[in-house]
């Protein structure tokens, strides 16, 4: 393992406001100093970008402040974004040799950063880790799954509908507010998520608050009034 591998550890797990949902939960209080070891930490500013796709994955990294926005290049030049990282997920798993998407800050954020070879070795030597990580890799597969069913809506109130739903549930997951919903994006943000353009995302908003569903207020916050109905109109209900 490389000499920085060996430095001191820096205690700032145990400061760590996500210590119990991140990656680092794995490991007890006198196991963390070997990961704090090979830990740098990292904070980007607001659309700051933190990898490009296609560049080669170099290291792993643990979201603990702010949210993180994922996105490819389509053929014609547009992006569409493919996901949204939020407080305690873990950004890595997907990528073999290179970085899939290019991953960038929608808000001011901080990161713990992990040299890929240094965290490989010391999964190896915590199994608790590797078991970690597979929960992480399930959840992310959830996602996904749940990413087809947000684009395959025919509507767009839909879209926008299934998509508040999934992001409230995903705050809860990670014990944060999940209602008022938070949203640190922005409109064009969501439209290129939803693959829709910010004037139909924005009628769409007016639509649900409109009947009741949803109240806004401001841009950056969605108060979820009628759960049961905003699920019905995402076709959620059972």
């Amino acid at each position: 393992m490389p000499e920085r591998a060996h430095r001191p550890p820096c205690g700032a797990c145990a400061e760590c406001g996500v210590r119990t949902m991140a990656v680092c939960a794995a490991l007890a209080d006198d196991e963390i100093s070997a990961l704090e070891r090979i830990m740098t930490a990292r904070r980007l500013g607001a659309d700051e970008t933190l990898v490009v796709e296609g560049e080669t994955r170099k290291r792993v990294y643990s979201l603990t402040e702010g949210m993180l926005r994922l996105s490819i290049a389509l053929p014609d030049g547009r992006r569409q974004i493919t996901g949204f990282l939020l407080p305690g997920d873990y950004l890595g798993l997907a990528d073999d040799e290179v970085y899939t998407a290019s991953v960038e800050a929608v808000v001011p954020a901080a990161l713990c950063s992990f040299p890929v070879r240094e965290m490989d070795a010391l999964i190896e030597t915590y199994p608790r880790l590797k078991d970690r990580l597979f929960r992480f890799t399930r959840a992310a597969l959830r996602q996904a799954r749940e990413n087809q069913v947000i684009l395959g809506r025919l509507a767009p109130v839909e879209k926008l509908a299934a998509f508040l739903l999934a992001l409230s549930r995903r705050m809860a997951e990670n014990k944060l507010a999940d209602n008022p919903v938070p949203l640190a994006m922005t409109r064009a943000d969501i439209a290129d998520y939803l693959g829709l353009t910010i004037e139909t995302v924005s009628r769409s908003f007016t639509k649900l608050r409109n009947q009741g569903l949803i109240r806004l207020p401001d841009a950056h916050l969605v108060e979820i009034v009628d759960r049961r109905s905003l699920e019905a109109v995402a076709g959620t209900v059972a």
